[in-house]
């Protein structure tokens, strides 16, 4: 059935979620701190293996060698001016409140900011990466959900860390993840016969940098405002179409 490796993924993230924040309550500041700093540095290190997708044959082949870190510093720029218009950042931020005060008990504002932080960052993680686009996309062709199964496999180990340090936010996430890749799997039921392996490759490898940042922000190096960058996920495939175009 077409979408069940999106309903499991949104499962397993809510089930890690809820083992996160019942563990997370028991473990000291110190503790929780450092659980975050390990996963900006696997952050980090995932995004260094998504940008790798700017050596991929069919990439390069494309665009030339030189022309894929152009096509994705073109994607940035033009995504990230229309995402600051846009002001993507501060909506999801006030969407991640608004799901706070609609669903958290207590103090809302005391927590507000941890609540948000869980959400986008989940999110972001969540969201960008190769195998929530070429699952999605395969899921979507009906070729099998082998790669969601196992993006949720992780996913959920994921969130369970997450939420230990960032509380219900990371829970939140799992609609982020629901709504993006439910949208993946039905244009990969329209079109995704016609996405070709270098059109994949520019989306993966901008995606790559975009999780360089989650994880600045994770390691409280720099709050770089990853929604605001979030277009150039379109902007790179784009791009890079009408480079091949121009190329013939």
């Amino acid at each position: 059935m077409r979408g069940l490796g999106t309903v499991l993924n949104v499962a397993a993230i809510l089930v890690g979620a809820g083992l996160g924040v019942l563990v997370g309550h028991r473990l000291p500041e110190r503790t929780r701190r450092t659980v975050t700093d390990a996963l900006g540095l696997v952050t980090l290190v995932i995004g260094g293996l998504n940008i790798a997708a700017l050596r991929d044959d069919d990439y390069v082949a494309a665009v030339g060698g030189g022309g894929t870190l152009l096509v994705v510093l073109a994607a940035l720029l033009i995504g990230g001016i229309a995402g600051s218009l846009l002001r993507i950042e501060d909506r999801l931020e006030t969407f991640g409140g608004w799901l706070q005060r609609t669903f958290a008990r207590g103090d809302a504002t005391a927590s507000r900011g941890r609540f948000v932080e869980g959400f986008v960052d989940a999110s972001l993680v969540f969201c960008i990466g190769p195998l929530a686009v070429l699952g999605s996309l395969s899921d979507g062709l009906g070729r099998g959900i082998e790669q969601l199964a196992l993006k949720s496999t992780l996913d959920g180990f994921a969130s369970l860390a997450f939420a230990a340090s960032l509380g219900w936010g990371v829970a939140a996430s799992a609609l982020s993840v629901g709504v993006w890749q439910g949208l993946l799997t039905i244009l990969g039921a329209l079109l995704g016969a016609f996405m070709s392996a270098a059109l994949i490759s520019s989306l993966t490898a901008t995606g790559g940098v975009l999780l360089l940042g989650v994880g600045f922000r994770l390691l409280n190096i720099r709050q770089v405002p990853v929604g605001d960058l979030l277009p150039a996920l379109i902007v790179a495939p784009v791009v890079t179409a009408l480079v091949m175009s121009v190329r013939g």
